[in-house]
């Protein structure tokens, strides 16, 4: 049986908000001993990522990575209708990604040690986010 449910987070624009034990909330609250886990964002504009979560220096150099592979403002960009960050925010979405599934065993993520799941916000400015955990 799956359960599933719809969380909301606020940003404070771009950079990375833990939201491990807000999954990990809805994993227990759905009473299943084994199975997964899935975590969908439904913006296109932020995404999930599991990453190091002991030493933040590692999601700040994966925000530098991030500004290499997708500058804010390239001049080849068409997309720009909300602003300079607006098509970055878009291809750092695709290539960091929209969903990511945990394996779940006795009502808990199996997670590694140094691992936690990250909301990723791409856009410079606040924003609203909904995140769906569907657990199977």
């Amino acid at each position: 049986m799956a359960h599933q449910s719809i969380l909301a987070f606020s940003t404070r624009g771009r950079g990375t908000r833990d939201i491990t034990q807000d999954v990990a909330d809805v994993v227990r609250q759905s009473g299943s001993g084994a199975g997964l886990a899935h975590v969908f964002v439904q913006h296109t504009s932020c995404s999930l990522i599991i990453t190091e979560n002991a030493d933040a220096d590692v999601r700040r150099d994966l925000d530098t990575i991030l500004a290499r592979l997708a500058p804010d403002g390239d001049p080849a960009y068409r997309h720009d209708a909300e602003g300079p960050d607006d098509m970055a925010a878009h291809v750092r979405n695709m290539l960091t990604g929209s969903a990511v599934t945990v394996p779940v065993k006795d009502g808990r993520l199996l997670l590694g040690t140094w691992q936690g799941i990250y909301l990723y916000e791409h856009r410079t400015s606040p924003h609203q986010r909904r995140v769906v955990v569907t657990v199977l």
